[in-house]
This record gives C-alpha cells, sequence and structure tokens, in this order.
C-alpha cells in the first residue's frame, strides 16, 4: 500500500529533515511572534507542533490543504517585519479556500529553503495524483490514524476504532469476518494490502454492481456493444459511437487483458462512474466552450465587493491577500475603495470604519502580480474614489507605472467604438471603471489639443459640471468647493480621468434617462435593495438595460458582517457584475461558485440569448416561456465516506440527508430532501426520487447539500455541490462534495440517478 508519497519520504532530503523537526517562528502580527517545534508526521500528509522538542504535539496542518508556499518577500506581514528578521527566513504556507496564511520564519535562509522545497514537493505529488493514486493515498493516511501503536500493522480492536472516525456502524460479527478473510497471514493483524482488501470488501457496491448485471449478459464484464447500450440508454451520451466506449474502456479499465478484448469489468465500470466522464459536471463544460467575441455587456462577470477586507466591514483586516485570492479563483471585477493617506501615499480601506489600511501601490502591484494567473480574459479594476486631487496624480501614476501595458488607457485599435468590446479583444488588459470628466467622443477631438493641466479650473456652468455628480446611491467620492474667487473647481484629476476608457461611471436615474443620455460604455451601479426593487417594478426594461450597458450591484451596508445577498434574482435581470463579500462561505457565495465554475474558471459566462437581445420581452419576475417545462427527477441513491461533521467525536456517526435545492426564476425555485439515514456516513442508501417543474433552465442553479440530521437542532452541515443545469449530465452520476470553504472533501460523494423529461400536456 505505498504510496508515492511514502516513497519520498525515505529518500529526499529535505523531507528527512523535516520529519526530525525544527525550531520555526510562528509569526501572526508584528506583536505576537513565538518559536513553535514543527514536524512532518510519518504519514508524509500532517505536520504538527510543539511548543518544544520532544513536547506534546498537536495538528497544525494538512498538506492537502496547502496550495503553495510562498517566499518571505511575498507576504505584506512578513515585509513589514523585514528589519528584525531578513525575509530569506520567511516563507508563508498559503491555504486553499479561505484560512489565514501561515508565516514562518526560519532560523536561517537553509531551514526556510529546506521546508518551502520539502511542502512544495508534497504538495505538488498530492496534485498530480489520478484517482487510484489519491485513493491508494487516502487509504494510507487512514491506515497511519488506525494504527493507534504505530507498529505498521492493525489489531481487530483498531481496526473498530477505526471505524468508528471513518463514520461506519457496523455490526461487530459481520466486521470481524471481514477482517478474518482479509487476514490471508492469519497473523491476527491487518498489514499493507490485507488492509486494501478489507477495505474493498467494507466499500462494496451493491446498487453498482446491480446496475452493471443489468446490462451484463454473464454478470462478470460489459462487452464493448453492452457498454455502448449503457451508455446511450442511461447516461444519455447523444450519438453515442463504439469509438467513445472504447476510449472509456482504455481510460478506465485497469487490466490490460480486458483492454485488449475492448470489455469492461465491475472494477472498471466503477471506476469510470467516479471519474469526471461519470460526473454530475459535464467535463465539456470545464475548458472554455464558450463564444467569447460578443459585447462585454452580454456576459455575467465573476465581481468581488471591498476586495481588500478579509473580515467584517467595520473593524476586519485589510489586506492584499483579498485581492490575491480574489483573482485566483477566477475573479474578474475587483474593487478598490481608496482614500487620502499618510506622506502622499493613497491608502485602501472601508471609509470611516476601524478596518486596517493598505498601501494603494501595494494593492496595484499585487494586482499586477496576480492578474491573469488563472485567467487572461480582463481584469475591471472598480475604483472608488474618495482622493484629493493631490492624491489623485499618485493614483494615475500608480496605474500608469505599475500596470504598464496591462493597463488600457486607450481605445482599442485608436477608433471610437460602436459598442463594448469583447472579452476576446481585451485578453490581457485591465480596465480602469470610474468617473470620467468627458465622454470618449470629447477624448477623441481633445487629442490634438494640448492636455489640460490638473490644476485646470472650470466656471460655474460648465458643460462638465453635471460629470461631476456623485451617484446618488453610493458614497460621494467627488465634492466640488468654491475657492475665493467664486470658481469651481473638480476634485477629479484629468490624469485619473483619461485612465477610464470603457467603464466610465455614471448615476442611474431611469432607464428612460439611461436610453436617451447615456453611452454603452457608461455604467451605473445599483445597491442590493435598489436592484431588487428594479427587478420586481420594471424587470424587462432591466433586462433590455443590460444587453447594451453594464450594471454592478453591490451588497447592502447594513451587511456589516460582510455577509451575501443571493445574486440569483440579479442575474435573472441580466446584472453582469453582481459583487460578492468572497471572503464570505455560505449558500450565496456556493451559488456563485457553481455558475463561474463552467468555461474555464475565467470569470465571464455567457449570458442566455433572452438576456442578450435587446428587444427581449423576458420579464424574471413574469417569464413566458417559448418552451414546455422541463421535469428534473433526481433520484438520489447513495453516498460514499462522507466525513464527521465534528472529527473530535470519535463515538459520533452522522445521520445523513440530501437536500436538493433549485434556485432560478422565482416559480424554479424549489427544495426537497430525502430521509435521514440512521449511524452511517460511509456507505449511506437513500433510493429516494425528487421531482421538479422547471420553466426557465437557462438560468436554473442545483445545489445538492448533505446534512446530518439532529432532532434537537438545526441539521449540520456536511458537504456540498452546487452546478448550472446546462453543465449537468444525465444518467448515473456521482457528485463529489466540497467543504463550506469550497475545497474538495475526497473521497465524499454521492451516487444519482438524473432525467430530464418535458412536461407532459395534460387533456382538458
Amino acid at each position: 500500500m505505498a504510496s508515492l508519497i511514502q516513497d519520498q519520504l525515505t529518500t529526499d532530503q529535505d523531507l528527512l529533515l523535516m520529519q526530525e523537526g525544527m525550531l520555526i517562528r510562528k509569526v501572526r502580527s508584528k506583536s505576537w511572534k513565538k518559536l513553535r517545534y514543527f514536524r512532518l508526521q510519518n504519514d508524509g500528509m500532517t505536520v504538527w507542533h510543539s511548543r518544544q522538542a520532544g513536547g506534546s504535539e498537536k495538528p497544525s496542518f494538512s498538506v492537502s490543504d496547502v496550495e503553495t508556499v510562498r517566499k518571505g518577500h511575498d507576504s505584506e506581514l512578513l515585509r513589514s517585519l523585514a528589519e528584525e528578521f531578513p525575509l530569506e527566513q520567511g516563507f508563508t504556507v498559503v491555504f486553499h479556500g479561505r484560512r489565514s496564511n501561515l508565516d514562518l520564519v526560519a532560523n536561517s535562509a537553509e531551514d526556510a529553503q529546506t521546508w518551502m522545497r520539502g511542502l512544495q514537493l508534497l504538495v505538488d505529488l498530492v496534485t498530480s495524483m489520478d484517482q487510484q493514486e489519491r485513493l491508494d493515498q487516502w487509504l494510507s493516511d487512514w491506515f497511519q490514524r488506525g494504527d493507534k501503536n504505530q507498529d505498521g500493522r492493525m489489531s481487530f480492536e483498531e481496526i473498530q476504532r477505526l471505524l468508528h472516525l471513518m463514520n461506519v456502524e457496523m455490526d461487530q460479527e459481520y466486521a470481524f469476518n471481514l477482517f478474518q478473510t482479509a487476514d490471508i497471514s492469519q497473523s491476527g493483524t491487518l498489514e499493507g494490502e490485507e488492509f486494501v482488501q478489507f477495505y474493498k470488501a467494507l466499500t462494496k457496491r451493491n446498487e453498482v454492481q446491480e446496475l452493471f448485471e443489468n446490462f451484463s449478459a454473464d454478470g462478470q464484464k460489459l462487452t464493448l456493444l453492452e457498454f455502448v447500450d449503457f451508455l446511450q440508454i442511461e447516461q444519455k451520451e447523444k450519438g453515442c459511437a463504439p469509438d467513445l466506449a472504447l476510449e472509456l474502456i482504455n481510460r478506465y479499465e485497469p487490466s490490460e487483458s480486458g483492454k485488449l478484448r475492448h470489455v469492461l469489468s465491475l472494477d472498471g465500470f466503477l471506476s469510470y462512474l467516479c471519474s469526471k466522464d461519470g460526473d454530475i459536471f459535464n467535463p465539456t463544460c470545464l475548458p472554455i466552450y464558450q463564444d467569447m467575441t460578443q459585447p462585454l455587456s452580454h456576459y455575467f462577470i465573476n465581481s468581488s465587493h471591498n476586495t481588500y477586507l478579509v473580515g467584517d466591514q467595520l473593524c476586519g483586516q485589510s489586506s492584499v491577500e483579498g485581492y490575491i485570492r480574489a483573482l485566483k479563483r477566477g475573479c474578474r471585477c475587483v474593487e478598490v475603495d481608496v482614500w487620502d493617506g499618510p506622506n502622499g501615499e493613497p491608502v485602501v480601506y472601508h471609509g470611516h470604519t476601524l478596518t486596517s489600511r493598505i498601501p494603494f501601490k501595494d494593492v496595484v502591484a499585487a494586482v499586477a502580480q496576480y492578474a491573469f494567473q488563472t485567467s487572461d480574459y480582463p481584469l475591471i479594476l472598480s475604483l472608488e474614489n474618495h482622493c484629493s486631487w493631490e492624491q489623485q496624480q499618485m493614483l494615475a501614476q500608480h496605474l500608469t507605472e505599475i500596470l504598464g501595458e496591462q493597463l488600457l488607457d486607450v481605445p482599442l485599435d485608436g477608433l471610437l467604438p460602436t459598442q463594448l468590446p469583447s472579452p476576446e479583444q481585451l485578453r490581457g488588459k485591465i480596465l480602469l471603471k470610474g468617473k470620467k470628466l468627458e465622454t470618449l467622443e470629447q477624448d477623441a477631438e481633445d487629442d490634438d489639443e494640448e492636455e489640460p493641466e490638473c490644476d485646470l479650473e472650470l466656471q460655474q456652468g460648465s458643460e462638465l459640471e453635471p460629470e461631476l455628480e456623485p451617484e446618488p446611491q453610493e458614497e460621494e467620492p467627488f465634492l466640488r468647493s468654491k475657492d475665493k474667487k467664486k470658481k469651481f473647481k473638480p476634485i477629479l484629476c484629468p490624469a485619473l480621468s483619461a485612465l477610464v476608457v470603457y467603464l466610465k461611471s455614471v448615476p442611474f436615474h431611469s432607464f428612460s434617462h439611461s436610453r436617451d443620455n447615456y453611452h454603452f460604455y457608461e455604467t451605473s451601479s445599483f445597491s442590493e435593495n435598489k436592484a431588487r426593487n428594479l427587478v420586481k417594478e420594471a424587470g424587462n426594461e432591466f433586462v433590455q438595460h443590460n444587453t447594451w450597458q453594464l450594471s454592478r450591484v453591490y451588497p447592502s451596508g447594513l451587511r456589516t458582517d460582510s455577509s451575501n445577498y443571493n445574486p440569483q434574482e440579479l442575474w435573472n435581470a441580466g446584472c453582469q457584475m453582481v459583487a460578492m463579500n468572497m471572503q464570505t462561505a455560505g449558500l450565496e457565495m456556493d451559488i456563485c461558485d457553481g455558475l463561474f465554475r463552467q468555461n474555464g474558471v475565467c470569470g465571464y459566462v455567457l449570458k442566455p440569448d433572452f438576456l442578450r437581445d435587446v428587444q427581449s420581452s423576458f420579464h424574471p419576475e413574469r417569464p413566458i416561456s417559448p418552451y414546455k417545462a422541463q421535469i428534473l427527477l433526481v433520484q438520489v441513491i447513495s453516498g460514499q465516506q462522507l466525513p464527521k461533521v465534528n472529527n473530535t467525536k470519535e463515538k459520533c456517526i452522522v445521520d445523513p440527508l440530501v437536500k436538493v435545492e433549485i434556485f432560478g426564476i422565482h416559480a424554479d425555485t424549489a427544495r426537497q430532501e430525502t430521509n435521514y439515514v440512521e449511524n452511517n456516513g460511509f456507505n449511506p442508501y437513500w433510493g429516494q426520487t425528487l421531482s421538479f417543474r422547471v420553466l426557465v433552465p437557462e438560468l436554473a442553479m442545483l445545489r445538492f447539500v448533505v446534512k446530518d440530521y439532529d432532532w434537537k437542532s438545526r441539521n449540520d452541515f456536511i458537504g456540498q455541490f452546487t452546478l448550472p443545469w446546462t453543465c449537468m449530465q444525465q444518467g448515473y452520476r456521482h457528485i463529489h462534495l466540497l467543504s463550506r470553504d469550497g475545497t474538495s472533501l475526497h473521497p465524499a460523494s454521492i451516487f444519482v440517478y438524473i432525467s430530464i423529461q418535458e412536461e407532459m400536456e395534460t387533456e382538458s
């Protein structure tokens, strides 16, 4: 049962030193810096720490939770301590999801390199594992946890304890029979391969075997034609030819003789069902598959609110880490709330609150570094500018100097556009969204004239004056002040104004006012309450408005805890930039992550055609579908290896149930759930079918949630997976669960059968 990682543990010098352990300083803030003894455990997958060598150890982190390891120069906290600790001795462990980074300072640069190289090696090994290798590693981890005395063998007592850890409630006699059968050496203990056989017996999938035998003539194998029948009849693989079946056999059949004979064994069949090809999420929707040549207004854009915050809106920490995390998860619109700072340098923070402050130039530097690591489609900087005239000059200087050619500061090809450019045309470009003194047309006329100085003064009544009016529903970033000569001085500096090209911020008055007075490159922002009211009162006008002009929606100022609204009802009206507090996990972020999981996680999703037609008759509150309603049948069959809700309670075994939720237009929003299965998180069986009627599937999102039933209080969350209807595969599918934080809970899954039918017309 040796894994890739265990092979490295005995040969790699860095990993050997990490297993011996090392004193490293753990740093949480400028005032909290403490020495801890860190040691890589023998499983190669967990790092524990203690106050001193030989002291009582406790878990620090799992390698599977680590996204990457950064050098000290890349940590804003370690940079702030550079005079105290050399940056070469520092490094940062960056975790998946929303877990805070771990900043560490070793006693020497060599020690820091040992841990950086070793951890990155382990992370790379975990990332590169295929399905079977991940399962082998998972089994190895459980063996290490169950082998309490670490002698490389497991007694029946240890097996019983392990079953509880793995969420299995099993009859003791039945468990002992499985144990004896696996104990081929008759030593009274299980070693590596014997433990694997015990696990296979434990995880025997009767429901999969029954399905296999339904299509297999001899119950031993699926011939090529039998497998083609299964793919066509059950999996709804349209136009499935023997070529596809052969490709899947070659990919998932473990035996070489089976591949040569073009047959699929039960093990191969199960491997296929658990793979990406057998996943509920259609693998053809994973890469970029949509038309990326349409105007920006035709796409939903993954957008972040108050991106600099990693906590609440009142006292939370501001950090460039907020930008890094948002950009790495595919976000394409980030918010920069900028104010006057000391020494003439603007700072980013949540104004009029106690949130901490970060230099604007640090934010721009982070954006420059991470803007296109996940997606090379355009990034929008939504600038909330509260700076004085002088510090705006610094804003413009930092943007142009740090971003360089990444920043789009003139129209493409130097031509006046007639519509918004496409994501494809803007690849690799950063666009500034903000106030602008003039229109693009006026900019073009001014090109041959001398560029205005930043001390330009406007007489009262100037034609530029209306452009300086603040958006009524947002904080006012621009004020006008009179000097002694009764002249008006625009606070917006022309140098900053000139950097805004396609995304000029304008106040919203009404849809008719926008049609009559605004250009396609002007964009308005709406509070969530304003946007919701517009959806209800003028839903069709909102849809039409969003076909040609971008809209940004932001959370209510009352959400001081950084909670989120449901983005679905704003997407229903075609709003493109529905900004979320990405630091806050939960249902709303699950829906957002689910929508943008498709199309290469590039941050842009093409809206349905009825949200792109400028003459669309679609009303999100009163939709009239040209098609018949769809009936979705979800048979929830079984679950596999569901984690404990609380790992500290060894004897507590979950009572799981599955809730299926649909979010879309109001009429389509629904939820149903199965009964709970008592005391079985390892292989629960439900076998229940849930039915849903959906009018507008193009906008529907499905969320599968597994919960632990609790009759005394609210059911506890175990895991979830959310995806768009348009990316869902029919047939027998596995749903691989994610944590509350959106990270993998491998190998936890649920097994379902999905069927979509057209609603039958009833006779009158």
